[in-house]
């Protein structure tokens, strides 16, 4: 997939764990903008995921920051759509921000009729952070490598069965592209959240997985999975001895979960310039730097213009897969 283009090398990046920003913008001044009242980050999920875990990181920070209180609201529903739609419809003061997952690039294509449009509800400011997948199985599985596993699938179409953390979530979305790409015809077996999917790798109930390294690497270290591929371009600092998709045949691979904050369409440029500087602040504070890397995480902070030709690009290639794939909603 197209991801945005950062400073430091993406190997550097990921061995790393986290992206060093600790200097702010070069040039002039920022802005002296500020909030008029307390800041709403809204995430469309329950609490525990990546987009939460993301936007509970940037709210301490954030209320220094823009000298306003910032808060975390979770606002479930709707594959992500009701949260996304508080936000759509809220005033553009900087008061009211979207703290979204990679959904962004895949909803437009598999809700229809929702009272807002994907593409044009948001002012993009800011890609945050990248949770790596790694596909895991069990260890008795006989699947080696990914080629092993890829190589059984084409020989028995619709055979092996795979877990997700439900439709268009990125481990489907991984999961789909790597069919796509092997041409491969797998059985997915959607479950109600990450923790539910991983379960069904490590009870043989399903073949195999894509799940978050923050979820997966101990279990790996400890034995109790195998894993195979990493889904970013990049190795894990974790797990330095599993190879990329990439690496295995599949070059430009590159698929996870990854965060970013948004505010309603027309938020002005010096409110986006502020919260994009909060953003790059909560980056490079160690408390957050070493929280991302115990959850195997990566800290970007990409600019506006990058994040908004990021998610240009990827909702192109994800209305491909989606219509490829037959991915829906539910």
């Amino acid at each position: 997939m197209h991801h945005d283009r950062i400073t430091m090398g993406r190997r550097g990046l990921l061995a790393g764990g986290t992206t060093l920003l600790a200097a702010l913008p070069a040039g002039p001044a920022l802005s002296n903008w500020a909030p008029p009242r307390q800041v709403r980050l809204v995430v469309p999920f329950t609490p525990g995921g990546g987009a939460d875990t993301t936007a509970r990181l940037l709210a301490p920070v954030f209320s220094g920051v823009l000298g306003q209180p910032a808060v975390v609201e979770n606002r479930a529903g709707g594959g992500g759509t009701i949260g996304a739609q508080e936000v759509a419809r809220a005033a553009p003061d900087g008061t009211t921000l979207l703290v979204d997952a990679a959904n962004q690039a895949v909803a437009p294509f598999i809700f229809r009729n929702l009272a807002f449009d994907y593409h044009t509800a948001f002012t993009p400011i800011s890609r945050v952070t990248v949770y790596p997948l790694i596909l895991i199985v069990k260890p008795e599985s006989p699947f080696r490598t990914l080629d092993a596993l890829l190589g059984r699938a084409k020989a028995q179409p619709g055979r092996l069965s795979y877990s997700s953390s439900g439709n268009a979530i990125s481990n489907h979305i991984a999961t789909a592209l790597l069919a796509s790409r092997a041409q491969v015809e797998l059985t997915h077996a959607p479950y109600r959240g990450g923790g539910p999917a991983l379960q069904a790798v490590l009870a043989g109930d399903v073949d195999f997985g894509f799940a978050t390294v923050a979820s997966a690497a101990a279990l790996v270290q400890e034995g109790r999975l195998r894993a195979l591929a990493v889904s970013t371009a990049s190795r894990v600092s974790s797990l330095p001895d599993v190879p990329t998709v990439a690496e295995q045949g599949f070059p430009g691979y590159d698929q996870a979960e990854w965060n970013g904050v948004y505010g309603p369409a027309g938020l002005p440029a010096p409110a986006v310039e502020r919260i994009h500087a909060a953003c790059l602040t909560a980056l490079a504070d160690p408390v957050v730097q070493q929280r991302l890397t115990a959850l195997g995480a990566i800290g970007l902070g990409t600019d506006p213009a990058q994040f908004a030709d990021f998610l240009r690009k990827e909702r192109a290639a994800m209305e491909v897969l989606v219509r490829e794939a037959k991915i829906t909603a539910d």
